[in-house]
């Protein structure tokens, strides 16, 4: 820097920087600002210019596309159904009359006379299992039937009035010569239905910073590398909104269209009012069809195996799914590893040596990728979006979830007939004229862009999207 007489206050901007490498009055760097040694500093600074990566991949996409599938779809309504219970079971009945054997069942019941049934109690001290007959209902009430117990006088032996009970058809039994059956019983399905919701996001730069070119040596999520100028900027808002995409189909809602149902003052919420109707996702969906588990004891698959088994005994009331994906934080992704190592009596305290051949000297494994519990298999790992600092990892209240593997059968209204679907899929407008899954365009002009006569690049990103959860009494939330 020798024959530069240098001002203070005269730092380097870019607008004063030369074509070529020359020292001048306008474009050196002025240290003194920066609170250092000065113009005592005799040599420039190190200069990285490589990004740090201080996060690692920040990205948390990717839980969809490892457990489901996307599939396009023309309409704004996606309606499917779900086949109901093949047996006839009914929880908490009331013993209306239990001298009288009077059992009373919710209107449109499926209960035939004739029929054999296993009734249970659920009142403390009540709960002694009883085996009776149907045969009759109570002139003028379709709904309260008369059960003959085969193995005592009356109910009242076992239950009290207004006592509750789970009832379920085993069988029928009929007289010689009786007459036939005339009321029919039908199949029960369920059908559920959710809307796509429209996700947009946006990127500009003016002309002016466009033309200031600043290299920066980074490595995308993408897994692009190389130096980036304002461009860099750009694959942030990308990478940020491919992960809107996913993570708006796990946390979506549906707007309640009525909040204080069944009152004088019901109305709907805020974000009905305003149009804005939402969609269901993955929580939600688990959380009003499928299980949730919370606590210990029973209820949870982070202590031990007895409190694992919780989880098989949910799955064998269900569809029985024999492979099942877990995807967890770490808090119960480690609480596994230690459930199984506690059952593993090889090394010292059950440890488990690692990969190569078990032995001690050699590098150590205490995690486990999967295990068989009864008839089921899991496979476990861990779910990022859970444990990142800006996502769920900053609220918590999911600790895991629990995905059947396969798919299921279920009716398309659209197409008329039985189709097989990922338990878990993604679908998303599209037609041939247009493509919604992920659009991006360009408009302004600068950058290659000549769509207006604004001084700026923008950049839009759009998609329109919703998940499908079918049969989602096979998932299971743990918080």
């Amino acid at each position: 820097m020798a024959g530069v007489n240098p001002t203070a206050g005269s730092a380097l901007i870019l607008g004063n920087a030369l074509p070529i490498k020359q020292a001048a009055a306008g474009n050196y760097l002025d240290f003194t600002s920066a609170g250092v040694a000065g113009w005592a500093q005799q040599f420039l600074p190190e200069l990285y210019e490589a990004e740090v990566e201080r996060y690692g991949d920040r990205t948390i996409s990717g839980f969809l596309q490892m457990v489901g599938a996307e599939m396009p779809m023309t309409s704004d309504q996606v309606i499917w159904s779900e086949q109901g219970r093949l047996h006839i079971h009914y929880s908490s009945v009331s013993i209306s009359d239990a001298s009288a054997n009077q059992v009373t069942f919710p209107t449109g019941h499926a209960i035939k006379v004739g029929q054999t049934l296993v009734i249970k109690g659920k009142a403390t001290g009540r709960t002694s299992i009883v085996k009776g007959y149907v045969s009759a209902f109570v002139d003028g009430s379709p709904n309260i039937a008369v059960v003959l117990p085969y193995g005592a006088a009356s109910l009242d032996t076992a239950y009290d009035d207004t006592d509750t009970a789970d009832v379920f058809v085993f069988g029928s039994e009929f007289k010689k010569g009786s007459s036939a059956v005339t009321t029919a019983a039908q199949p029960q399905f369920v059908s559920l239905t959710n809307k796509p919701i429209i996700l947009r996001d946006y990127y500009e730069i003016n002309g002016s910073d466009a033309s200031q070119i600043g290299w920066v040596e980074v490595t995308g999520e993408s897994g692009q590398s190389g130096y980036l100028w304002y461009v860099k900027a750009e694959g942030d808002t990308r990478s940020r909104f491919e992960d809107y995409m996913e993570m708006a189909l796990v946390e979506a809602e549906k707007a309640v269209v009525d909040v204080d149902a069944g009152t004088s003052g019901n109305q709907n919420s805020a974000a009905y009012a305003a149009d804005i109707h939402g969609s269901e996702g993955l929580f939600a969906a688990i959380t009003s069809r499928g299980h949730v588990t919370a606590g210990i004891a029973g209820s949870s698959a982070t202590d031990d195996l007895e409190s694992f088994d919780y989880i098989l005994k949910k799955l064998d009331k269900e569809g029985a799914i024999e492979e099942n994906m877990l995807f967890n934080n770490r808090e119960v992704s480690l609480a596994i590893d230690d459930m199984l190592a506690a059952q593993n009596s090889y090394g010292s305290g059950g440890t488990s040596y690692g990969v190569f051949n078990n032995s001690a000297d050699m590098a150590l494994n205490l995690g486990f990728s999967g295990f068989r519990r009864g008839s089921y298999d899991f496979y476990k790992t861990d779910w990022k979006y859970l444990n990142d600092a800006t996502t769920r990892g900053l609220v918590g209240g999911v600790r895991g979830v629990l995905v059947p593997a396969g798919t299921s059968t279920v009716y398309d209204k659209v197409l008329g007939k039985n189709i097989k679907r990922p338990f878990l899929h993604v679908r998303y407008r599209a037609s041939e004229a247009d493509n919604r899954r992920m659009k991006t365009w360009v408009t302004g002009s600068v950058g290659g862009a000549a769509t207006s006569g604004d001084d700026m690049m923008q950049v839009h990103y759009l998609s329109e999207r919703c998940l499908v959860v079918q049969g989602a009494n096979n998932f299971m939330l743990l918080n």
